[in-house]
């Protein structure tokens, strides 16, 4: 029996904000090889950006349902997946993103939610800079935005966060149970189901109405479990990794001074500077897919049922995809790069995403150009136990 090699995981306190340095090794020789994930799953590892396109871009060949990041997660089980939006293929994926995506991407909607976002954001500064100083940024700003953003969405009060914020941590927790993970989802689950009975009664401006009326007049419309997980689903998603990368994308500014400081002088980079974070960082430790049918990639017989593992921030830094892939550019033109996804599962959230990481860049850089990391990079302390990447806390400073 021969033993794989481990798949290369993240070492942020040797390698703050780059990918494993094997993955560049690999990506230049035969850039598809045979690994065992942190999970005891064998599959298939991927880090070229060509061919993670060909894997998240063909959902006839691989599909989501052991889950997008079972890899990591010891409490899912690839081969029992649990069938939430993420892992749906075809037209039944189809059918619930149709109904879910126009309240999060189309351009009107979100010109409606801007205010919303910038207030927010102004109200994190301000209870920052009433504060005491060193100030735990990632969880009292970073959490405080993200959380506040997605729950105005579905009309979440501030006395029910911690539902949606234990749900957030256990599901992305690597050492969480099945047990766990049921016991955080099950709070937020009825109290959902309390508010769709609420909005089907007397609907509001919130996304949970938005779908049960976009979905109305459909062939079938959203049932109550369907609004429950998708709505859930984008509770969950939306908080932590949106702060994650929130915090991990101040870490690298704060780092060099010079970098925070053209932001400074010039705020209106705060969008090309967020879409820079999410490409040369990216905060998931890979994608999950498993393949439907025995196909090839790169060559290599890949067999029914086999898992592959794309590495996303791997592929964002390829040469071939972008010359300098290595070198972070506050002002870099936005290209295609796999920060969020790509294909029938990209991120359906990304449009808010990209919003609120441009919110806050901006508002900081406007009204704290002081603001700086309170302690070493080198004692910056790092999740360890998470599928999303980036710091556990971070201390800032202005004064």
């Amino acid at each position: 029996m021969t033993t794989l090699p481990m798949m290369p995981l993240p070492q942020e306190r040797t390698f703050p904000f780059d990918p494993p340095p094997a993955y560049a090794g690999l990506r230049d020789g035969d850039r598809i090889s045979r690994v065992t994930t942190p999970t005891g799953l064998d599959a298939w590892l991927v880090s070229d950006y060509r061919t993670i396109r060909e894997v998240l871009g063909d959902g006839r060949r691989f599909t989501t349902r052991a889950g997008m990041a079972a890899h990591v997660l010891g409490g899912f089980d690839p081969n029992a997946p649990i069938g939430g939006f993420s892992q749906m293929d075809g037209p039944e994926h189809v059918r619930i993103r149709r109904n879910f995506a126009p309240q999060v991407t189309h351009a009107r909607r979100l010109m409606e939610l801007t205010p919303m976002v910038a207030r927010i954001t102004d109200e994190a500064i301000d209870r920052m800079l009433a504060s005491p100083e060193p100030y735990p940024l990632h969880r009292e700003f970073s959490s405080a935005i993200t959380t506040g953003v997605i729950a105005e969405l579905i009309g979440v009060p501030p006395e029910k966060y911690h539902l949606l914020q234990d749900a957030a941590y256990t599901l992305f927790d690597t050492t969480t149970t099945p047990a766990k993970l049921q016991a955080a989802l099950a709070p937020l689950f009825g109290y959902l189901m309390e508010q769709i009975a609420l909005r089907r009664a007397a609907p509001g401006d919130d996304i949970i109405s938005r779908m049960i009326l976009h979905s109305a007049d459909s062939d079938r419309p959203l049932t109550d479990e369907e609004l429950v997980r998708m709505n859930a689903a984008l509770l969950v998603a939306g908080f932590d990794t949106t702060a994650s990368m929130i915090t991990y994308g101040l870490v690298l500014l704060l780092g060099d001074r010079a970098r925070w400081e053209t932001l400074c002088k010039d705020p209106s980079l705060s969008a090309t500077t967020g879409e820079e974070l999410i490409r040369y960082l990216a905060v998931g430790v890979g994608l999950l897919r498993q393949a439907t049918e025995e196909t090839e990639l790169h060559g290599r017989r890949i067999a029914a049922g086999d898992f592959v593992v794309v590495a996303v921030q791997a592929g964002n830094r390829d040469p071939s995809f972008l010359p300098d892939a290595d070198t972070f550019d506050l002002a870099r033109k936005p290209g295609p790069h796999l920060g969020f996804g790509h294909g029938a599962h990209a991120c359906v959230g990304q449009h808010i995403a990209r919003m609120e990481l441009t919110t806050v860049l901006g508002a900081l850089a406007t009204r704290v150009p002081s603001l700086r990391l309170a302690v070493p990079l080198s004692e910056v302390d790092w999740k360890s136990d998470s599928a999303v990447r980036g710091p556990a806390e971070l201390p800032v400073a202005w004064s």
